[in-house]
C-alpha cells in the first residue's frame, strides 16, 4: 500500500473544519466519496454539521452541504446507483440527498424521516434484489457468464409486478427499528417497531440482507460481557401502511470474554460489522481497551442436533430427517493488536467454490478478499476477511516501524498520533480512503497482488478481471486506473478487446460503448497511446449520432416488415459497394427518410461534424504511417467507416429535402460535388478494411486522390476533447500529491499532457459545446458542465426547442458519452 494523494482544509483563523465525533464516510459505486466534518466558528462558539461530497478524480472540487442536522451526523449511506445519499444524526433525523440536475457537485435534500430524539446507530437502503457474484477462481474463463453470475436474491420489498420498492431501514440507540418506503408518487411511508419486547440500549448495530428478502439486524450494548443479539426483520405493506415484524435469532458471546486469560482485558465492543450487506451469516467483531484490541470473525452455520439414544431406538433418524439448529461458530481471531480506530469492509461480492479458508494460490491475494483495519498508531493493515491473516500493511508518517525500545517510549510520549477515524474501501478494493483526526482525506493505493510478489501476468489478470466486472456492472473504474502503468496500457487494451470479442453478439451490443470508454481512459495513461483517446471519443460520438439519426427514420406503412428502416439502411449499404452515392441511394425507400424541415435544420450541427470528420480522415490517409495523429485507428476500422458511409447516404437524401441541412464545405470549384467525391473516396477506403480478417492496404490511386483533397476542399480543424484536469495522470510516478480542498492544483508540465498540446485549443481561443457542436466563444456566458472523466464540455441548459434535438440532449442528461458524471463548471472556465 502507498499514498496516492492527500487533500486537506485551508487553515483559517476565524473558522475551521474539525473532525466530528463520530466521523463517518461512504464511497459510492460511481467513485464519489461523502464524509462529515464539523465547521467550528470561534466567534459564535457553535458547530455546523457539514456533509462533503467529492469525486475521486477532482478531490479539491468539494461540494460542502450545510446538512441542517442539529446533532452530530452518525451515519452516511449511498444507494445502489450511487446517485442518492442518506445521512442520519444523533437526534433521530434521516435525510435523503439527491443530485440537482444530475450534477456530481450540486445536491439537495428531497425527502426524509425521523424518530424524534432517538440517535440513529445503523442505517441502510433496502436491498433491490440485484446481486452479481464474482468467481475469482474462474477469472481465466472466456465467458462473462462464468466469471460473473447473477445470484437469486429477493428484494426486501416488492411492488406490484415484482419491482423492488425503494426505501431505507435504520436502528436507533433505544432498540427501535424504523423503515421508510418511497412510494412512486414521492410520498414516504414510515413505520417504527421495537426489535424485541424487552428494549435495551443499542450502542452498535449493523444491517444485512438474506436471499429470501428478509433483513437481519445485529446489535450490541457496547459491553463485551453482554451477548451480541441478532434479529430477523420482515417488511410488508398492508392497507397502504408499512408493517414490520421482528423475530429473535441466535446470539453469541465474543470468544475473548470466555477465555480466562483475556476475560476482563477487553471490556468494550467498539466495532460490529457484517462482512457484506448481502451476507448475514458472517460478522466481524472488535473488542478494545484503552491501548489494544482484538478482532474476531464469526459464521452462522446449520448443525445437526444430537438425538438421545432412547429416541433413536423408538424412531431412528435417517438422512434429512435429523433436526437442525442454527449456531454461531468462530472462524478466526487475531492476537492482541494496537487499538483499532476504524474498520473498512470490501464491497466485492466474491464467490469462492471452496468455502474453507484455503484458497487457490493464484487467488488468495485477490484484493476483494481483504478488509482494512486502522490503528491509533496511524498504521493500516489489510487482513483476509475470513482468516484475518495479514495481507498488506501501511505505516503512516507517525507510525514508522520502531527500531528499538527507546523509540517506542519516545513515540508513546510524543502526544496524540494522527490516525484514521473513518475509512472506506473502493468498490473494487484497489483504493482506500481515510479521514484522519485532523479532517484530512488520504487516498491509498492497494496493490492488486496485496503486497506479495506475483508475476506481471497475474497482476494484469487481476486488473483485467476487475475491469470486466466494472464493464458488466456499470460501476466506475477510476480506482483500477490508479494501478495502471504506461507499459501496461497496450497489453490491457488488447486483452480487454480479446475478452470482449469472445462474448455473444447480444452482450457485445450492450457493452459496445462501455468498452470504448474504458479503452479511452486506459490510453490516456500512456504517451504512446494518447492520440487514440481522441479516436475512441470520436467513435463514441459517431455511434451516438448513428443511433440518433437512424431512430428518426420511420416506415412508410404501418404493416412494416421485421426490419426497421435503420436496419435496412445498414443491410443495403453493406451489400451495395458502388462508389457512386446516387446509385446506392436509388436502392432505398426514400419515403422512409422524409422528416419535418425544422427537424432537419436543427440537426445541421451534427451533420456538419459527420461531413467534417470524413473529410479530415480522408485528407490524413497519406500520413497513415503516423499513429500519433488522431484519426489513425479509423483508417483501418471497417465498422466505423461503414457507419460514416451510411450516414452520408442519409444526409444526401435529406439534402434533397432541405439543402441548408447539408454539411458546408469550402471548395475551390463551384461545380464540384463535394459529397459525391468524399463518398467515392470513403467507399474505396472502406472496401480495403470492411473484412476485419482481410485488411488490404489502400492503392496508390486512392492515396493520390486523397493527397489532392487539400487543394480541392478546405480541411477543417477537428475540435478534439480538452485535456481532462483530473488527478489520475499525475499519480503514475508514485509520488505523493498534496492537495487542498477548494483550490485546484497547479500541476503542469506532465509528460502525458504535453503530448496533447497539438490537439487542444489554447486559452483564449473559442470554446465549443462538444455534444451540441455549438461554438460558445472565447469566454462563454452560458453556464456549462463538464464530464468528471473525459473532460467533455456542454451547456447546462438547452437552447433548443425542436423535439429531435431534445431527444439527442436527453441521451446525455445523466451521463456523458463516456459514462462519466457531470459537474458544474465555473462561468469563466478557461
Amino acid at each position: 500500500m502507498d499514498l496516492a494523494y492527500v487533500c486537506e482544509w485551508e487553515k483559517k483563523p476565524k473558522s475551521n473544519h474539525c473532525p466530528s465525533i463520530p466521523l463517518v464516510c461512504a464511497w459510492s459505486c460511481r467513485n464519489l466519496i461523502a464524509f462529515t466534518t464539523d465547521l467550528k466558528n470561534e466567534e459564535e462558539k457553535d458547530l455546523t454539521h457539514m456533509v462533503h461530497i467529492i469525486d475521486t478524480e477532482h478531490p479539491w472540487d468539494v461540494y460542502s452541504i450545510n446538512s441542517g442536522h442539529t446533532e452530530v451526523i452518525t451515519c452516511l449511506e449511498w444507494d445502489q446507483s450511487g446517485s442518492r445519499l442518506l445521512s442520519a444524526d444523533a437526534d433521530g433525523h434521516i435525510k435523503c440527498w439527491s443530485m440537482t440536475d444530475h450534477l456530481a457537485n450540486s445536491w439537495e435534500n428531497t425527502v426524509g424521516s425521523m424518530v424524534e430524539g432517538d440517535p440513529v446507530v445503523a442505517l441502510s437502503w433496502l436491498h433491490n434484489g440485484v446481486k452479481l457474484a464474482l468467481h475469482v477462481e474462474k477469472s481465466g474463463a472466456s465467458n462473462f457468464g462464468e466469471k460473473f453470475s447473477r445470484v437469486k436474491f429477493s428484494p426486501s420489498l416488492t411492488l406490484f409486478g415484482g419491482k423492488p420498492m425503494e426505501g431505507w431501514i435504520a436502528v436507533t440507540i433505544s432498540g427501535l427499528v424504523t423503515v421508510s418506503l418511497l412510494k412512486p408518487n414521492g410520498q414516504v411511508l414510515t413505520s417504527t417497531e421495537s426489535l424485541c419486547r424487552l428494549r435495551c440500549r443499542v450502542a452498535l448495530a449493523d444491517v444485512a440482507f438474506t436471499g429470501g428478502g428478509n433483513i437481519v439486524v445485529a446489535t450490541s450494548d457496547g459491553s463485551s460481557t453482554s451477548p451480541v443479539q441478532f434479529y430477523k426483520v420482515c417488511v410488508s405493506v398492508v392497507n397502504e401502511k408499512c408493517k414490520i415484524d421482528t423475530e429473535i435469532l441466535p446470539s453469541l458471546f465474543m470468544r475473548c470474554t470466555t477465555d480466562p486469560a483475556r476475560k476482563d482485558k477487553y471490556p468494550a465492543i467498539t466495532h460490529l460489522k457484517f462482512l457484506a450487506r448481502d451476507m448475514s451469516e458472517q460478522v466481524l467483531l472488535c473488542a478494545s481497551n484503552q491501548n489494544s484490541s482484538i478482532v474476531e470473525c464469526w459464521s452462522l452455520r446449520k448443525e445437526g442436533l444430537p438425538v438421545n439414544n432412547i429416541f433413536q431406538q423408538i424412531s431412528p433418524v435417517v438422512g434429512d430427517k435429523q433436526p437442525m439448529i442454527l449456531k454461531w461458530r468462530i472462524l478466526s481471531a487475531t492476537n492482541d493488536l494496537d487499538r483499532v480506530s476504524a474498520v473498512a469492509l470490501p464491497k466485492l461480492p466474491i464467490s469462492l467454490t471452496n468455502t474453507d479458508l484455503k484458497v487457490a494460490n493464484d487467488t488468495k491475494f485477490f484484493p476483494g478478499l481483504g478488509l482494512a483495519l486502522a490503528f491509533h498508531d496511524g498504521s493500516v493493515h489489510i487482513v483476509h476477511r475470513l482468516s484475518l491473516q495479514m495481507m498488506a500493511v501501511f505505516y503512516g508518517s507517525s507510525s514508522q516501524r520502531p527500531v528499538d525500545e527507546q523509540t517506542i517510549k519516545r513515540q508513546r510520549t510524543a502526544g496524540p498520533l494522527v490516525h484514521f477515524k473513518a475509512m472506506q474501501l473502493s468498490w473494487t478494493s484497489l483504493a482506500l480512503a481515510g479521514i484522519d483526526s485532523h479532517g484530512k482525506l488520504s487516498m491509498l493505493r492497494i496493490s492488486p497482488s496485496m503486497g506479495h510478489v506475483l508475476d506481471m501476468n497475474m497482476s494484469l489478470r487481476h486488473l483485467l478481471f476487475l475491469l470486466e466486472y466494472c464493464m458488466v456492472t456499470g460501476y466506475d473504474w477510476w480506482d483500477i486506473l490508479l494501478h495502471v502503468q504506461p507499459n501496461m496500457v497496450q497489453n490491457l487494451v488488447e486483452k480487454l478487446h480479446e475478452e470482449y470479442m469472445r462474448q455473444n453478439a447480444a452482450l457485445q451490443q450492450v457493452l459496445s460503448t462501455r468498452i470504448v470508454a474504458m479503452k479511452a481512459s486506459l490510453c490516456k495513461l500512456s504517451s504512446s497511446t494518447i492520440a487514440r483517446v481522441c479516436d475512441y471519443h470520436a467513435k463514441l460520438f459517431l455511434i451516438a449520432i448513428s443511433c440518433t439519426l437512424k431512430s428518426l427514420l420511420r416506415p412508410h406503412f404501418l404493416n412494416t416488415p421485421d426490419k426497421s428502416p435503420g436496419d435496412r439502411l445498414t443491410e443495403i449499404c453493406s451489400k451495395i459497394t458502388d462508389i457512386d452515392i446516387d446509385k446506392v441511394m436509388i436502392n432505398l425507400k426514400t419515403e422512409e427518410f422524409v422528416l419535418d424541415m425544422t427537424t432537419l435544420q436543427s440537426l445541421q450541427q451534427l451533420i456538419q461534424w459527420v461531413g467534417d470528420f470524413v473529410l479530415y480522415l480522408l485528407a490524413s490517409l497519406p500520413n497513415q504511417g503516423s499513429p500519433v495523429r488522431p484519426g489513425h485507428s479509423f483508417l483501418r476500422d471497417g465498422a466505423s467507416l461503414g457507419m460514416f458511409r451510411e450516414l452520408m447516404v442519409v444526409i444526401r437524401i435529406w439534402g434533397l429535402l432541405k439543402p441548408s441541412c447539408l454539411p458546408v464545405y469550402t471548395a475551390t470549384s463551384d461545380t464540384q460535388d463535394s459529397m459525391s467525391l468524399l463518398f467515392r473516396l470513403l467507399t474505396k477506403l472502406w472496401l480495403c478494411c470492411r473484412e476485419e480478417n482481410h485488411i488490404t492496404e489502400p492503392d496508390d490511386t486512392l492515396i493520390d486522390e486523397c493527397c489532392l483533397l487539400p487543394s480541392q476542399l478546405l480541411i477543417p480543424n477537428i475540435d478534439w476533447l480538452p485535456i481532462n484536469d483530473g488527478i489520475i495522470s499525475k499519480l503514475q510516478n508514485k509520488q505523493l500529491v498534496r492537495l487542498q480542498f477548494g483550490k485546484a492544483p497547479g500541476l503542469v508540465g506532465h509528460t502525458v499532457s504535453s503530448q496533447f498540446d497539438a490537439f487542444v485549443r489554447a486559452p483564449g481561443q473559442p470554446k465549443i459545446d462538444h455534444l451540441r457542436r455549438l461554438h460558445l466563444g472565447a469566454y462563454p456566458t452560458e453556464e456549462c458542465k463538464s464530464c468528471t472523466r473525459c473532460g467533455c464540455v456542454t451547456m447546462l441548459k438547452s437552447p433548443n426547442k425542436v423535439t429531435a434535438v431534445k431527444q439527442w440532449e436527453q441521451r446525455w442528461i445523466k451521463n456523458c458519452l463516456c459514462g462519466g458524471l457531470w459537474r458544474r463548471m465555473p462561468l469563466s472556465y478557461s
